[in-house]
């Protein structure tokens, strides 16, 4: 197997890292994470450069990457923070469901206003009673003639507050545990949806919320897919979403560590640098050893899917790994910062609140070593 990019995917790796040193910088992420903003200066650069549509096939006016190109993406695109990569990549991977099982209409009437930058789109699973047990969902979706009436109360549904933003939403249309679950497209400005931004740690720039559905009507067009058929259309989109938050992670681990070792290779104590302390020379050399193992996982995984092989276990593994790392290589740079690392401008204080939020947002580690056993036959 060759572990190196070849030069296509090195010229996207340094073409959008570079974006990212230039265009975004860490004051910018800095400013949007303080002042709790969404980067629209960002999402639409890139929309300009055609990256929405990295995921969109040709004939929607995307460009269709395969899935090793739209890691280095993600991995690009997080190494600030891992809340900078949700505001774009959660449009990116919930347009999807759009593109796959959409209707025609749907499909005309979004994803060229996507593609542009001026659609938005976010996934809704979660309500307060079913949270990893995605499959307990209590929100009702009833025919009424020509519409759909929806009631119930979703949670953690990130950015769905924000201006020309399309909820991809799971509900209950039967009592089926898994075929009563089907797919429905709601404009987040729908009369009958009452949205409430939650106060979170992260999530500060995309930011998450809690919304309630009270007789929510939508015409029945706006079914996604077929009815009973949502359970299989989020097991689709959680391979897409839980790649790209890995891949996130890996570039975010990285920075976080480079950090790391700038400080200590500057700061003295006791007559010589933090950096020839074995301790921590230690440390940073298991996150490196980490950092890389992590990395392959990630590529291993999206070269499977790029081969159009089923890689729910292997992004699994992944996301269970580099959410650790991240979180480990973080807790070590905090510790290696001492006081610094609790004040914003040195950025460490950041990376430790979004990699704990990573071993919990898009399936927690505990799920995902369920779905792993479930591939080993335990």
């Amino acid at each position: 197997m060759d572990f190196q990019f070849n030069d296509e995917q090195r010229m996207w790796h340094d073409v959008t890292h570079n974006f990212m040193e230039k265009e975004v910088g860490r004051e910018y992420t800095r400013e949007h994470d303080a002042n709790r903003e969404f980067p629209n200066e960002v999402y639409k650069k890139m929309a300009d450069m055609g990256w929405l549509g990295l995921l969109t096939p040709e004939e929607y006016g995307g460009m269709r990457c395969d899935p090793i190109m739209f890691a280095i993406f993600c991995e690009a695109i997080g190494k600030f923070s891992l809340d900078t990569a949700a505001c774009i990549m959660t449009s990116m991977f919930t347009a999807n469901n759009i593109v796959n099982h959409g209707t025609a209409k749907m499909k005309e009437s979004l994803l060229p206003a996507f593609l542009n930058g001026d659609q938005k789109f976010a996934i809704s699973i979660s309500e307060p009673q079913s949270g990893s047990d995605a499959a307990a969902v209590r929100t009702k979706a009833v025919q009424d003639g020509d519409d759909w009436v929806l009631n119930g109360n979703k949670v953690w549904c990130s950015g769905a507050h924000l201006p020309n933003t399309a909820i991809v939403l799971l509900a209950r249309t039967s009592e089926d545990r898994y075929n009563g679950l089907s797919l429905f497209l709601i404009p987040n400005d729908t009369p009958g949806l009452i949205i409430k931004k939650m106060d979170t740690i992260v999530r500060r720039s995309l930011g998450t919320t809690e919304f309630f559905l009270d007789n929510l009507r939508i015409p029945k067009e706006n079914l996604i897919g077929e009815i009973g058929k949502g359970w299989k259309y989020i097991a689709e989109h959680l391979d897409m979403e839980r790649l790209s938050i890995t891949a996130s992670q890996v570039g975010n681990a990285r920075t976080a560590l480079d950090d790391t070792i700038k400080y200590t290779k500057e700061r003295e104590a006791f007559g010589k640098k933090l950096s020839q302390f074995q301790v921590l020379k230690h440390r940073m050399a298991e996150n490196e050893i980490e950092i890389t193992a992590a990395r392959l996982m990630v590529y291993s995984a999206a070269s499977k899917m790029a081969q159009g092989e089923n890689a729910s276990k292997e992004v699994s593994m992944a996301k269970v790994f580099a959410a650790d790392v991240a979180f480990k290589v973080a807790f070590n740079g905090m510790q290696a910062l001492g006081g610094y690392a609790q004040l914003p401008e040195y950025d460490m204080e950041r990376y430790f609140r979004e990699a704990k939020h990573g071993m919990v947002g898009g399936g927690t580690r505990e799920i995902q070593c369920s779905i792993i056993a479930k591939h080993m036959g335990l």
